[in-house]
C-alpha cells in the first residue's frame, strides 16, 4: 500500500505517491501510464517524505532550483532504472538528447526513449530535459505543452514545433 497526496501545480493536479520513506510516483493528471505508476491500493495522507516533496515542488514551481535531493524508489526494469539514474544527473536548466543518453548507456535512442517515457517520477526525475537531436521537444508522457512549460520555467530554449507537427 502506498500513501499519496494531490498537489495543485501550473501543469494541473499532480499525484505524488510514496512507500515508506521513498517517493515512488509523481504523475500529472491525464499522463500516459499514470494508472501503471499508481497501481494497487493507496491512501491519501501526508507523510514526512510527501511533505518534503510538496516543499520541493513549491520551490521548483517558484522558479528556483531545489537544492535538496529527495529519496526516490522508482519501480522498473534494470535498464529503465539505469536510464532514470542518468536523467537525474542532468542539471537544472540544462538538457541532453536521446542520442547522447544512448551513447552514454551503450544502447539505442529508441530503447532510451521507451525508458524515458515510462518514468514514474515526472519532474523529480527530469525526463522533460531530454530533447530530440535537433533541439525539438519530441515526446513527453505528460503532454508536449507541459514539457514546454517545464523547460520555460527552467529557462531552457528549445525548438518550437509547428501546430499539428511531431
Amino acid at each position: 500500500m502506498y500513501d499519496y497526496i494531490r498537489y495543485p501545480s501550473p501543469l494541473g493536479t499532480l499525484t505524488i505517491a510514496a512507500e515508506g520513506e521513498a517517493l515512488t510516483a509523481l504523475v500529472i493528471e491525464g499522463q500516459k501510464y499514470a494508472e501503471r505508476h499508481l497501481a494497487g491500493a493507496g491512501r491519501e495522507r501526508e507523510t514526512p517524505v510527501l511533505r518534503a516533496a510538496r516543499a520541493w515542488l513549491d520551490r521548483y514551481f517558484s522558479g528556483d532550483a531545489p537544492a535538496a535531493a529527495l529519496p526516490l524508489a522508482p519501480k522498473g526494469t534494470e535498464f529503465q532504472r539505469r536510464v532514470w539514474q542518468a536523467l537525474r544527473a542532468i542539471p537544472y536548466g540544462r538538457t541532453t538528447t536521446y542520442g547522447a543518453l544512448a551513447v552514454q548507456l551503450g544502447s539505442s535512442a529508441r530503447a532510451v526513449g521507451g525508458a524515458v517515457g515510462r518514468n514514474p517520477l515526472s519532474i523529480l526525475i527530469p525526463c522533460h530535459r531530454v530533447l530530440g537531436a535537433d533541439g525539438s521537444l519530441t515526446g513527453y508522457a505528460g503532454g508536449p505543452e507541459n514539457k514546454a512549460k517545464l523547460l520555460r520555467l527552467e529557462g531552457i530554449a528549445f525548438r518550437e514545433q509547428p501546430r499539428g507537427g511531431r
